[in-house]
């Protein structure tokens, strides 16, 4: 039998391939290059033909980030204006303290306080220094028996002067061993029951029971 002819280059020895010819000959893809993939291949370094990549489904979020436009929620998490109580709720109203008190239960009280502090600076002038005990002693048995408060002042005040009337006792002692030439001493001694005295008074007007100072408690 006779063999059909062949097209040109399709094995002929001593003929080139044809790059012209269809695709249905070996060795060629139908691109005219002889090293392209076939189709569905991978390409080159792995990656995936052309064409081959999901669809986005619109599930992702964003760039940045941030959730999508939406989902953030409502304002509203904070109370609405007005949610405070009228003014001056939360504090007492005028007139919850009392009146100020003096510190007596009655004027007899205070006036014999001050016959007692008032009475010694007095008494030290009066006596030389040596009779600033007389008054608080008055003030203490006319109403130390009826009154506290009218008791504590007038004790008070008598020790701190009986306290200086013997340092003034022994002030006039020192003068007279010395021939008067230290004569300044005794009234040196004086000034201190007499200012002393007179702040007793004044803290006592305010209703304040005053400590003295450098006192020997001889009485309670």
């Amino acid at each position: 039998m006779t063999e059909p002819p062949r097209p040109p280059g399709a094995g002929d020895p001593g003929f080139p391939p044809d790059p012209t010819a269809p695709s249905g000959v070996p060795g060629h893809a139908g691109s005219g290059d002889p090293t392209a993939p076939l189709s569905g291949a991978p390409g080159p370094g792995n990656h995936p033909p052309p064409g081959d990549y999901p669809p986005p489904t619109g599930d992702q979020p964003p760039s940045g980030g941030y959730p999508p436009p939406g989902d953030y929620p409502p304002p509203g998490g904070f109370p609405p204006p007005g949610g405070y109580g009228p003014p001056g709720a939360g504090y007492p109203a005028g007139g919850g303290y009392g009146p100020p008190t003096g510190g007596y239960a009655s004027n007899d009280d205070k006036n014999w306080a001050l016959i007692a502090h008032f009475g010694g600076a007095v008494g030290v002038i009066v006596g030389g220094g040596l009779l600033g005990w007389l008054a608080p002693l008055i003030a203490l048995m006319a109403r130390g028996q009826q009154s506290p408060t009218a008791r504590a002042h007038a004790v008070a005040a008598l020790n701190f002067q009986l306290t200086w009337m013997i340092v003034g006792v022994l002030s006039w002692v020192v003068t007279l061993i010395t021939c008067g030439v230290l004569f300044f001493v005794p009234m040196l001694v004086w000034l201190v029951p007499l200012i002393f005295g007179i702040v007793g008074g004044v803290k006592a007007n305010e209703g304040v029971l005053y400590r003295y100072p450098m006192t020997y408690g001889f009485t309670r």
